[in-house]
């Protein structure tokens, strides 16, 4: 395993005592039946070589009040790789991060908790995350299904990809001013100092009520609804889903 993975045992024993007492409080946690139990587990998941039979011979002995066991010692005994010993200016108890966050959960309660505040913000992070990552796929899927219906209706066969193209961008409008008020060339045109387009810019609420008005256009455009009335249509969708969403967001706050 990497050697950065390794954190020094000792210098965490240090900062809760003299340096003396450091040996003393990692032979105290070894001893330990529950210490036992999680360096084994761990040593059986990531180390092929460990011997299972002199841990089983460990773990029966640990908790009683004559049993004494040293790193060397389980080390040499077990053919453990989660825990090394090092010599030298650098010396002393080393151990795997996954042990050594357990071995200062163990010594500290402020460190067990600020692990467990820790990992419950990273949780909380990757749930937004998650959810933003759902967002911007169901965006994509929606718009595709907008110009497929773009395609299959409103472009004939003999026009040219760039003539296409400004239908597209035309019915891009369509879903801008009914939600934004403007078309995408107004937006950029009132906001010359600002770089990207007029999504970039705007709030998760808007992008959730663009993403299901390009499905509902899509269907408008099937059903063969002219434009002038889709517009409309899609005006008075977006004004009621925004006020919902925005009462939703309101209630999560007072909360």
């Amino acid at each position: 395993m990497a050697e950065q993975d390794y954190i020094s045992l000792t210098d965490m024993a240090n900062a809760k005592g003299s340096a003396s007492r450091a040996a003393d409080v990692i032979k105290n946690w070894l001893r330990n039946r529950y210490t036992l139990e999680f360096l084994g587990t761990w040593e059986q998941i990531n180390n092929p070589c460990f011997k299972v039979v002199e841990f089983d011979h460990f773990k029966t002995q640990a908790g009683l009040p004559s049993f004494v066991l040293s790193v060397s010692e389980w080390i040499e005994k077990t053919n453990a790789v989660g825990i090394i010993v090092k010599k030298g200016k650098y010396g002393g108890t080393y151990a795997h991060k996954d042990i050594a966050f357990e071995f200062g959960s163990a010594i500290s309660v402020p460190f067990k908790l600020y692990l467990i505040n820790e990992f419950q913000r990273l949780k909380e992070e990757e749930q937004k995350q998650l959810g933003w990552t759902a967002k911007r796929e169901l965006a994509k899927l929606n718009y595709h299904i907008h110009t497929d219906a773009i395609k299959q209706n409103l472009i004939p066969q003999e026009l040219s990809p760039a003539q296409t193209s400004i239908i597209y961008a035309n019915e891009a409008d369509v879903l801008n001013v009914a939600l934004f008020g403007m078309t995408a060339k107004q937006w950029r045109e009132k906001n010359t100092d600002l770089k990207g387009n007029i999504r970039d810019y705007a709030s998760i609420n808007e992008l959730i009520c663009r993403s299901n008005m390009e499905n509902l256009n899509a269907g408008f455009i099937n059903e063969k609804v002219p434009q002038k009335e889709r517009l409309i249509k899609l005006n008075q969708i977006a004004i009621q889903q925004m006020g919902i969403l925005q009462d939703v967001e309101s209630r999560k706050l007072l909360k």
